[in-house]
């Protein structure tokens, strides 16, 4: 990754303009978020890794700092530390699934990198972390639907474990040290920017199928539901508890409803216009039936709610995947 250098405020900052540091911020999720920073009038730098693709920056590029490193390097963090008031952390190796594989690495990636990435913060005096938590994995099997923050937590896979240790970890660093946080616990973001050769991101990956005249895979029968919602109401969220604090430190973020993966199939038909061909396979164990997020509290305090319905977000995703090819 190239580095670029703009004028990047070292003093204190003034008015409500925030010197904000995005890990992962070359990414799907992480670029949307530093354009929407941009464009409120932060300063922004984006740390991600050296050789990452900056494509998804190219709206912002000459507004930003630009820093490649690894997360798990204390130096590296340490110096993207500098100057920093806000941490939105979206940093991650794994994935739900491939997780259970490599348990330990998962542990070592993401736990251990995230403690020493708070002990930087507190010696480097971070103001606010704002961490992107799992809500698709934190909960496990639901007992309730929606599933209110107040859920248990009971992970299936270890993604979701770690998620979880991360959130008791700033809860435990804001205690001893005053450090400040808020958690997202995500539900299922898509929208444009996707990866469509993922193996996450069920929308993207079935359009691109779409797009290519390939077969889309269902694990199951496809009565797998989950909450779907665009990126650019994820991002209005995290601009929320990013300029915002507020006495909660936990929020779901989603659409607040379930979409099975058969409905998706459905609107991607009628969004596209195309034939769709569909294979069915073996369901798999870390699959949680139905997962819905209860979004009542980030209503009610942050004033937040979605905005994109999945007909209108898809049809923005396939015309952006359209004018891609």
């Amino acid at each position: 990754m190239t580095e670029t250098n703009p004028k990047f405020p070292t003093a204190t900052r003034t008015g409500s303009a925030l010197r904000c540091l995005v890990l992962g911020g070359a990414g799907f999720i992480g670029s949307h978020i530093v354009d929407a920073l941009v464009l409120k009038g932060h300063s922004v730098r984006v740390f991600d890794l050296p050789h990452i693709s900056t494509e998804n920056l190219n709206q912002s590029i000459g507004d930003i700092e630009i820093t490649g490193g690894d997360f798990n390097n204390i130096s590296d963090i340490s110096r993207a530390l500098d100057g920093i008031d806000v941490v939105v952390h979206l940093a991650g190796s794994t994935l739900p699934g491939p997780s259970n594989k490599n348990p330990v690495y998962d542990v070592e990636t993401t736990v251990i990198g995230t403690l020493n990435l708070l002990e930087k913060a507190i010696q480097k005096g971070v103001r606010k972390i704002i961490f992107a938590s799992s809500g698709g994995t934190i909960y496990g099997i639901p007992n309730a639907l929606p599933i209110p923050e107040t859920h248990q937590t009971a992970p299936l896979c270890s993604y979701g474990i770690t998620k979880l240790t991360v959130e008791k970890y700033l809860g435990l660093f804001r205690h001893l040290q005053g450090l400040e946080y808020t958690v997202l616990r995500i539900a299922n973001p898509y929208g444009e920017r996707q990866r469509i050769n993922n193996v996450q991101g069920a929308i993207a990956v079935f359009l691109g199928k779409v797009l290519t005249g390939k077969t889309i895979t269902i694990w199951g029968d496809g009565s797998v539901a989950r909450d779907y919602f665009h990126i650019s109401d994820l991002v209005t969220a995290f601009l929320k508890v990013v300029e915002k604090d507020t006495q909660e430190r936990v929020y779901n973020i989603g659409s607040g409803r379930a979409t099975s993966l058969q409905e998706i199939l459905s609107v991607i038909k009628r969004v596209t216009g195309r034939k769709l061909s569909v294979e069915y396979t073996f369901a798999r164990k870390l699959d949680v039936p139905v997962n819905c997020l209860d979004i009542e509290l980030a209503k009610r305090n942050l004033r937040w709610h979605p905005e994109i319905s999945i007909d209108d977000g898809i049809a923005r995703t396939w015309k952006w995947l359209k004018n891609q090819d």
